[in-house]
Order: structure tokens, then sequence, then C-alpha cells
């Protein structure tokens, strides 16, 4: 072969090399990378850019300026009893427009500086909030704001309150071609005209008549800074019916308002620092709202509103609330009308006809609610939410802020059952276990300091767990939700229906230092009469619009507790009644007729709350006693003290210390051997507590969980309590209390003694 032919032949074999990938050549690209590469990335971005600018403007052509529907949409909303009878209708709309040459110049800032600082500014949209809020729509987290002013006037008086993604599309739209079509007073002028304020008033002019009782014209800037930072939560930003939470709240924003004006130049800075928070007058009522009927709207208006958010048809509370008020809608609620009636007059007969405001300044201070739930439905048939919904605002059946006390006490053992918890010294907590009664004994085993008193400071030494129930030794359950956990305390008590989401797992929490509802603890009380099995009260049955039906989920749930743990702490109870600090005014009722009943006292430090929650197997019945100052005075050393301070309701009623086993049982006697229908026992899968006969295997152990200070007792109680195959039999004398005079109740101490007096047990004077 020539050199030719080699270099030739050299030739190609480089070719062939090159081809099959050699060394130092660029290999071909294969699979996924030939298809994915800068190019075909930044083209599939800007065709799809493309597509969603050609879909707006598609959307921008097709969608036009509806006719103004805010006004035609208002219509009467229709309330029922669960007979199918109404109880009431509302929907007169409180609107009356005005011009906004009506308005103050400033007062219109305040809007602007609230809701939209570049309103005179903007094209009538925020891009940016308006993208968040489809993406937090598409993914449930529901509004994170981004409106402006003029997307609120167009979702206000042209479209709805719904929270989809069809709605908020048009509204991008529409706010765009109204921005174009009007000025911006125009566009203020509707949505000061249109926006809800609360307390039933839309516009500006209603709110400043329901706030400030005068014309929008006459409005300050402070006040118009108020209606202006209202509008962000009408409901939890209302001053008259506002936590402590919703006033901070507001008051921030309030201030975050007048800030922006200076920041905008359009208020004087110095003219700012003098400002003070105007405090709105106090709510007045609907017309046809008075009695307990203004409480019954409210509690399903709010029932409705937070389904209307669970089911992703509202943003939030607020937006939900605005579609409630829309109106159209027939609410029927489960309350049952001669229920709530024998309920209204047990309050009336057993506690208003014994206050007297004008001889003594406490009997105007006692606040009753009440909420009746039946254990087997879940449904609430009777609520109190005060003495007249004109008179007091707040809803006494489903407020929040006062101690629940001692009837909190049965959940602590409901809770050492479930647990299976022990003592410090290894015995099970059963309801025959030996405690230490003594008062103010240092609970052992916590990292945390508490040794509480008893009432009146009594020492009982050695007790059973049910001698401390009966009378609501507060040293027993102390050690008792140490011995369980704390935190296991609060998870059983969260899963039978209390809210303790957000407390401390503290041996505090075991006296019912927390806060909680009427409605609340019958729940939870309803919870360990329905066997363990969960129930939510529920106020609405049903509620149908012109436009949707809202379904609500069944209120009686899972098994949250055992039955067993859940009928013994009922079996417990029972003992309570019959032999403990509820036995004067329920055991002994006349018109118990042999009803079993199981219940716990409990009242609060310093007597501001006295509560009563007791049930028979078909009707749970919480009642409450609350000491508030009904408006603004001054106390005896002339230091002013607010309207809405928790006060004592001690000497109420010309009597000494309100107890849980005073007013409060007796209301519930009164309400239940009335409205239950027929005499019932419980069925209980348990073989402890006071509803139990005694057997050889319930003795109870003679070793206390801590060395007790005194000697036992061996006296029995005075009363036996019936089995669960029989109601009791209904004895012709009833027992006799003692006669002797309990002493005072040291102050901040928790008290749940049974009263004294024979006669008047609320009066612990009386003999």
């Amino acid at each position: 072969m020539g050199r030719a032919d080699e270099r030739r032949a050299r030739q190609r074999g480089g070719r062939r090399a090159a081809a099959g990938g050699s060394s130092g050549t660029k290999p071909r690209r294969s699979g996924i990378r030939r298809i994915l590469n800068w190019k075909t990335i930044l083209g599939t971005f800007l065709g799809f850019c493309l597509l969603g600018m050609g879909a707006f403007l598609v959307l921008y052509m097709v969608v036009s300026i509806p006719q103004g529907n805010a006004a035609a949409q208002q219509q009467s909303n229709i309330y029922k009893y669960t007979d199918g009878s109404t109880l009431a209708r509302t929907g007169k709309v409180n609107r009356e427009i005005v011009g906004l040459d009506k308005v103050p110049k400033p007062v219109q800032l305040t809007f602007v500086a609230a809701e939209n600082k570049s309103f005179y500014k903007d094209s009538g949209v925020d891009l940016r909030g308006t993208a968040r809020g489809l993406l937090n729509t598409l993914s449930g987290k529901g509004k994170q704001g981004g409106s402006t002013i003029t997307q609120q006037y167009v979702k206000n008086y042209y479209l709805t309150q719904d929270q989809t993604v069809t709605r908020k599309l048009k509204e991008l739209v529409i706010a765009l071609k109204v921005d174009r079509q009007q000025t911006k007073d125009d566009v203020l002028a509707g949505y000061i005209n249109t926006s809800y304020y609360g307390r039933n008033s839309y516009g500006i002019q209603a709110a400043a008549q329901a706030y400030y009782g005068k014309d929008a014209s006459d409005l300050t800037v402070e006040q118009g800074a108020y209606l202006a930072s209202l509008l962000q939560a009408p409901s939890q930003y209302d001053w008259g019916v506002a936590t402590d939470t919703g006033k901070r709240l507001v008051t921030a924003r309030w201030n975050y308002t007048l800030d922006n004006m200076v920041e905008e130049g359009w208020l004087d800075a110095a003219k700012r620092q003098a400002m003070k928070f105007p405090v709105p007058q106090d709510p007045k009522g609907v017309p046809g709202m008075q009695g307990q009927t203004g409480y019954l709207v409210d509690a399903a208006n709010s029932a409705l509103a937070n389904r209307l958010v669970a089911q992703g048809s509202a943003a939030n509370y607020e937006d939900a609330k605005a579609i409630v008020d829309a109106g159209g809608w027939t609410i029927t609620l489960n309350i049952d009308k001669k229920k709530q009636t024998q309920l209204e007059v047990a309050v009336k007969t057993k506690l208003s006809r014994k206050l007297d405001g004008k001889k003594r300044r406490v009997d105007g201070d006692v606040e009753a609610g009440a909420a009746s739930v039946d254990p087997k439905t879940g449904k609430v048939v009777a609520m109190y939410g005060g003495e007249d919904y004109f008179k007091h605002y707040v809803n006494n059946a489903t407020r929040q802020d006062y101690q629940p006390a001692s009837t909190f006490k049965p959940l602590i053992f409901a809770a050492a059952l479930e647990q299976q918890a022990k003592t410090q010294d290894g015995q099970d907590i059963t309801a025959n276990t030996m405690y230490d009664g003594t008062s103010g004994r240092a609970v052992k085993g916590s990292t945390i300091g508490f040794a509480p008193p008893n009432e009146d400071d009594q020492s009982y030494g050695p007790v059973t767990v049910q001698t401390a129930m009966n009378k609501s030794i507060n040293s027993v359950f102390a050690q008792m939700g140490v011995d369980v956990g704390m935190d296991k305390v609060l998870k059983v008590a969260g899963d039978l229906g209390m809210h303790t989401e957000k407390l401390q797992p503290v041996p505090a929490q075991t006296l019912g230092s927390m806060g909680a509802s009427p409605l609340e603890m019958a729940g939870a009380y309803a919870t360990l009469d329905n066997h363990g099995r969960k129930v939510t009260p529920a106020v609405v049955a049903s509620a149908e619009h012109k436009d949707r039906t809202v379904t609500f989920p069944n209120p009686v749930g899972d098994q949250v507790i055992s039955s067993e743990a859940a009928d013994t702490v009922t079996s417990v109870l029972t003992g309570v009644v019959n032999d403990g600090t509820a036995q004067v005014s329920v055991a002994q009722a006349s018109d118990r007729d042999g009803q079993q009943v199981a219940g716990k006292t409990g009242t609060s430090d310093n007597n501001k709350s006295a509560w009563f929650t007791g049930y028979t197997p078909n009707l749970v019945t919480s009642v409450g006693l609350f000491g508030e100052v009904p408006k603004d005075r001054k106390d005896a050393n002339g230091k002013a003290v607010k309207q809405g301070t928790q006060v004592s309701l001690r000497g109420a009623a010309g009597g000494g210390r309100v107890n849980g086993g005073g007013f409060p049982a007796q209301i519930w006697a009164a309400y239940t051997f009335n409205a239950m229908g027929r005499v019932t026992a419980f069925d209980l899968n348990t073989t402890q507590g006071a509803a139990m006969e005694p057997t050889p295997s319930d003795t109870p152990s003679q070793t206390p969980s801590e060395t007790p200070s005194e000697t036992p007792t061996t006296e029995k109680p005075t009363t036996r309590p019936p089995t669960t195959s029989s109601p009791p039999t209904k004895t012709s004398e009833p027992p006799v209390p003692p006669t002797t005079t309990a002493p005072v109740s040291p102050s901040g101490t928790p008290t749940d003694e049974n009263p004294t007096g024979p006669f008047d047990p609320n009066n612990q004077q009386q003999q």
C-alpha cells in the first residue's frame, strides 16, 4: 500500500471514529435533553404568556359592566323554629345613599388611607394582589388582601361576595372598565355607600348613625378613621361587642389609617398626635329582635357564615357574613319553641324576679346565659342569651370570657380514665382511689409549684375521688391533673369539645381558669352523656337560598373517649347531685319525680361566675351566671370602672356568695324537669361511681395517693343514688341539709360548696 492509500485509510478511520463518539468529540444529544433546552423553555413560557393575554383580551371583550344589583339583592331572611313556625324575619335594608359632597373631604380620605393609598393614581386594579388572591382561591387558602377600592366597590355593587375564580376574574375586568368610565369620586362614593359596616348598616350614612348617632356630614376625622378601619372586619371590630383582641386590632388599624394620612400629606402631624380614639356608642337592637330573638338570629347567622367559609363559598368570615346579610335565606334552627319558652320562664322565675337593681347595685351586674342540647342528635334545642337583646348585645350563651371553674373537674377525671393514669404511688385512678384532700397541699410531680386552697380553706384528709367530686375538692383535682399530665388533660378536654388549643398545660388549669361558654360546656358534657361519641352543638338545621342549599355536617361524630370512661364520669356525677354541691337545688327539687341526674357545679375566682352543667339521658343544659358592669361607673373608692368589667356576684338578691349550686342549679332544675318529657335512667357501661350499687370489689383502697394530714371519715353519704336498672324512687321526706353557716371563702379561691340555707340556697346567711 502506497503512502496515498495509507493516508486515505487513516482519514476513513478517523471519520468512523468521529461518528462513533471517539474521545475528544462532542457526544450527540439523546432523550429528554434533545427536547428540553433553553430555547424550548423560553418558547413555551412566551407561548403561555401569549395564550394568557389572548384569553384575557377575549374576557375583556366578553365581560361588560352589569347593572348594579347590590340593593336589588337585599331580601328578607326568614328564620324558623324546628317545627317550621316563624321565629323572625329580617331584611329591611338600613341604607341611605348620600352624595360624596355630604361627606367631609378629610373623612373621605380616611377610607383611601385605610384601604388603598394609591387609589387616585392606580388603574383600578392591583394585578399582584389579584394574582395572589387567585392562587389562594385555587389552593384553598382564602383571602389575603390586595383588592383596590375600585375592586371592592365592584364586588359590593356589581357582583357578590362568593369566593370563586370566575368571580375574581370578572372583578378584575369590570374594575378596569369602571375605572375608565367613572371618575374616582364616583367610585369612592359607590364604595363608601355600598360597604357593610356591621350593626345592619350598609353605607356610611347608616354607619354614622349606628355608631355615633349623627349624620355622615358631621363625622370627625377620628370617627371617619374608625368607620374606615371597621370595614376590614365589622363583626370583630365593633367596639360594642369586640373582645379585648378585637379592640386592640381595630385600635391598631385606626392608628395605621391616621398615620397613612400624615404620610400622604392629608393630615397635619401635630393634629394627628392630639387625636384620641373615638369610642362609639352602644349597639341598638333592630326592630323585631327584642328578647331572645336577636340572640338566636345572631347565633344562626354566625353558624351559617362559618359553614360558608368551611365549604369554600367565602374567603373569610366577614365575606360570608355579607353573603348572609344580603338576604334571601330561609334558615331553620334546631331550637324547640316549647323548650325555648320553658328555659326563658325558668330564668325569669328563679332569678330575674329576685333581682332589684334599684335596691342593690350588684343585682344590675348579674348576667345569665344558658344552652340546652339533645345529646343524641347534637341539636341546640334552647338558648338563653341574656335579659334582652336590646339591653345586652352580647350573647351570654356563647361568650367565652368567663371561667367555667369546677365544671372542668369532670374532664380531668375523664382524662384520667381514658389515659388509664396512675397516682404518684402507682395506683390506678378510679372513682374509689384515695387522695389527700388537705387544703393548700402542694402538688407532687410537677416542675411548676401549685398549692390551691379548697373552698373556705377546708381540709378533708384522705378521700375517694367520688367524695372529692361531690365536695369539689380543689387539692385533689390539682394533684390528679398532674398525675395524668396536663397536656393529656387538655387534649381530652379538646376531644370532648372545649377550645383548648391555645391553653398552656399548667396545673392551674385544673381549677377551670380558662374561658368557656355555656354552649361549649353543654357540648363537652353532651359527649359524656352520649357515651363518649363527640357531640358538636348545632344551632342551625338547614339553610336554603334561591341560588344554593347549604348542608351542615352531622353534629354527632366519632367516639372520642371510651364508653366506659364517659359512663364512669356520668356515674360519679350523679353523686354530685344526690350527695354533693347540687343536692339542695336539684336532688331535692319538688318536681324531680325520681329523675336520674348527673352534673357539676362551679364557682370561679372572686365569685365572678357561677355554673351548673347537668344532664339526664336525653337533655344536657349548662347554666352560667356572670358578674359584669353594665355601664361605666365609679367604685366605692371613686375609681373608674369600665362597662364590661368582670365583677363579683356576691350579695346578689340580698344573699351572700352566689354558688353554682344556687341560682344556676335552680334554673337548671326548673327548666329540665319541666322540659324532659318523661322520667329516664342512665344506661351505663361501668362498675364505678355513685350510680352503681356497691359490691365487695368496690371497697376503696386505704392507701391515699399522698400522705393524708387527717384521719379519713367513715360517714356514709346521706342518700344512696339508684342503680342504672331503674329511676330513683322519690321519697316523701327530702333530706334536711345542714344548718350551720359556712365560713367565707378567701379571695381568689374557687368555691363550690353546697348552699346551706334550706329556704333560699342562694343566700348564705339565711338559716
